[in-house]
């Protein structure tokens, strides 16, 4: 992660553009998974951070007890375990929504002991922008990237957690003693009873800039956001200033964890039997409120998965358009790690049981029902909820399944995880960009294209700080390429589905204007349509899911049909 953001107008330090890594695997290896990030620091010695002392002193980095004492300050398991995913984040890179569930799993960490020091390591992570401005105005000089870190752990407990200033400021202060330094431990303590002394609704007229002169500059440091992000939302919100901040806002929440029930394969009813609560959009989705999902028998078996609604709407939204003649060969064509491929599989095998009056698993009679999607008031589903409004006057209709989908990514390892949560998908190594498969193989294909991800930075809370806006020019020209070759792949007829994890304009309509306006053989289809049932979608004919409009990530989604010839 670098050194983070610092200078108090920006926000954004120096980093790499992110994006998925594209399409491809074979099915049928063995063994397992990309290797799991970093782990903690060990016990190294060195100099102990700004505030003075050698390791050896107080406590030194490794965790061993003070020289001339009887004992140490005690090992806080929360606070040690956030402590190190701060740092494996700023050395190595590391993702902290990989590296903290391992971690903790490793160490025996449990309970409210687990969901402490997650909440520190995601909810510091995600406020960096406006804690480095307030720690800035209470030191004299930048301290070590350690002691930073730390002061950044302390600065999150007594702005935005509910834990008493003195507990907040003993246990960072004692963190820091014991893998730092004695001295750093006394500078740390003073730092953050300066900080501790204002709410954070009183820091942030001291150290953002004036929101009525530099309104993108106030935005970013008051909700931590690279500058150049919140200008970004800004404009793909359609200039509507007054949302933007209630999307920052969004993005700084923890997210709900959201479930899949792939239809044939597990239902709405038996999450919600193992605890979760019935989604709001999804036919297919549930929220689990607290725990492990893994320990839900049906996601450990890969018959559900963790997916968030937007992921899983527009999976939906290509099952439901119409097609004339053959709809038996589909491709995901940068299926890793394999969500929508999982779901996709599924409907493909069995069809869309939840519009078609099915209860999740199938039977006998799902294949055969073809049926157009419900009106508004009928019951769907495992729950009675409704699927679909009356507004698709017809338009939309439930897939009754008999197709094949084939699952590509240009990535081994990446493909070996959609071989995993796959059950019939064919899944392949391949480059979209230099296709395997003839021109107009296949009927509906899923362009789930590398982006940048700033639509789910709720759920990776490092990943704003990594973005670089020099990298989506870069993007940009692979997601013309992609969507370029998935139309050509597509026969007459057929349809696509471009999607991206991302609101940005340059990776959404930019991408999707300039290539439909460069050929002839396509029309772009208005993908709200095709999901009546929920609101503030946009004016169409893409469709936008926002997280502080839906509770989603920020979806993009375009239809596009090749016409016939």
């Amino acid at each position: 992660m670098g050194q983070g953001p610092r200078r108090r107008n920006e926000g954004t330090p120096a980093g790499q553009g992110g994006g998925r890594g594209g399409q491809g695997s074979a099915r049928g290896g063995q063994g397992g998974g990309p290797a799991g990030q970093g782990g903690a620091r060990g016990g190294q010695g060195g100099s102990a951070g700004h505030g003075g002392g050698r390791a050896g002193q107080g406590g030194g980095r490794g965790g061993g007890q003070a020289r001339g004492r009887s004992r140490g300050p005690a090992r806080d398991q929360a606070r040690n375990a956030a402590f190190d995913v701060m740092r494996a984040v700023d050395e190595r890179d590391s993702y902290a929504n990989l590296l903290m569930p391992r971690l903790l799993r490793e160490r025996g960490v449990k309970g409210r002991d687990a969901a402490l020091a997650t909440e520190l390591a995601y909810g510091t992570l995600r406020g960096l922008g406006t804690y480095d401005a307030i720690i800035e105005m209470c030191v004299d000089r930048a301290p070590d990237p350690d002691v930073r870190d730390a002061l950044r752990l302390g600065a999150h407990q007594l702005l935005k957690m509910r834990v008493p200033p003195h507990a907040a400021v003993g246990t960072t202060v004692d963190l820091v003693r014991l893998r730092i330094g004695a001295g750093a431990a006394k500078f740390v303590n003073a730092v953050l009873r300066k900080i501790g002394s204002r709410t954070i609704e009183e820091w942030i007229p001291i150290v953002a800039p004036d929101e009525a002169r530099d309104p993108a500059g106030h935005l970013s440091v008051a909700y931590s956001h690279p500058r150049w992000i919140v200008s970004a939302f800004r404009d793909a919100l359609g200039g509507r200033a007054g949302e933007v901040a209630d999307l920052l806002a969004a993005d700084n929440e923890r997210p709900l964890v959201t479930l899949v029930a792939r239809p044939g394969r597990s239902s709405v009813e038996e999450l919600t039997d193992s605890g979760a609560d019935p989604g709001r959009y999804s036919p297919y989705a549930a929220y689990l409120p607290e725990g492990d999902p893994g320990r839900i028998p049906a996601v450990a078996e890969t018959r559900a998965a963790v997916q968030d609604e937007a992921s899983q709407l527009v999976a939906l939204a290509l099952t439901r358009v119409p097609l004339d003649g053959r709809d038996e060969r589909w491709l995901d064509m940068c299926a890793g790690p394999g969500g929508k491929a999982g779901l996709l599989d599924a409907i493909a095998t069995y069809g869309d049981l939840a519009a078609s009056g099915g209860h999740g698993f199938a039977d006998s009679d799902d294949r055969d029902a073809a049926d157009t999607i419900p009106a508004a008031g009928d019951g769907v589903g495992s729950g009675g909820r409704v699927a679909f409004a009356a507004a698709s006057g017809g338009r939309a209709v439930a897939y009754p399944g008999g197709a094949r989908l084939v699952a590509a990514d240009v990535q081994y390892h990446r493909a070996r995880l959609v071989w995993q949560t796959t059950r019939d998908a064919a899944v392949v190594t391949a480059d979209g960009t230099e296709p395997a498969w003839r021109p107009g193989a296949f009927d509906r294909i899923m362009l789930d294209a590398p982006c940048t991800g700033l639509g789910a930075l709720r759920r990776r809370p490092e990943a704003r700080w990594r973005r670089d806006p020099a990298g989506i020019a870069e993007l940009g020209r692979l997601q013309r390429r992609l969507l370029d070759a998935a139309l050509d792949a597509v026969r007459p007829g057929g349809v696509v589905a471009y999607v991206t994890c991302s609101p940005h304009l340059a990776e959404t309509r930019v991408v999707v204007g300039d290539v439909a306006g460069r050929r002839g053989d396509v029309e772009q289809l208005d993908a709200r349509d095709y999901l009546p049932e929920i609101d503030g979608l946009g004016d169409g004919p893409h469709v936008q899911f926002w997280p502080h409009r839906h509770g989603t990530d920020a979806m993009f989604l375009a239809l596009l049909r090749k016409r016939p010839l």
